[in-house]
């Protein structure tokens, strides 16, 4: 399942640690946008590793599921370069 997942992080310090735990598990498609092609259980442990490092009186995530209809529907314009199919991430 594809996940889009956004941040906004009050913290230079947080930001860094949230970015890297984005990195470990999807691909960046803007600076704080992620496409994260995950199953339910590692996006599970994934959601939880990011909630444990935000404030949340400070801090914002977001996760969106997109069913496969809609990524082959997707539209993009400009530099935007949408990764490519990934065959697996190695964490």
């Amino acid at each position: 399942m594809l996940w889009l997942v956004a941040y906004d992080i009050a913290s230079p310090k947080r930001l860094h640690r949230i970015a890297k735990t984005c990195l470990d598990y999807g691909v960046r498609v803007e600076k704080s946008v992620f496409e994260c092609d995950l199953e339910e259980e590692v996006f599970a442990t994934f959601w939880q590793e990011l909630n444990e490092r935000i404030d949340p009186a400070e801090d914002a995530i977001v996760a969106y599921r997109i069913c496969a209809t809609c990524v082959r529907e997707a539209l993009s314009a400009g530099t935007l370069v949408r990764p490519e199919t990934v065959l697996a991430y190695i964490i």
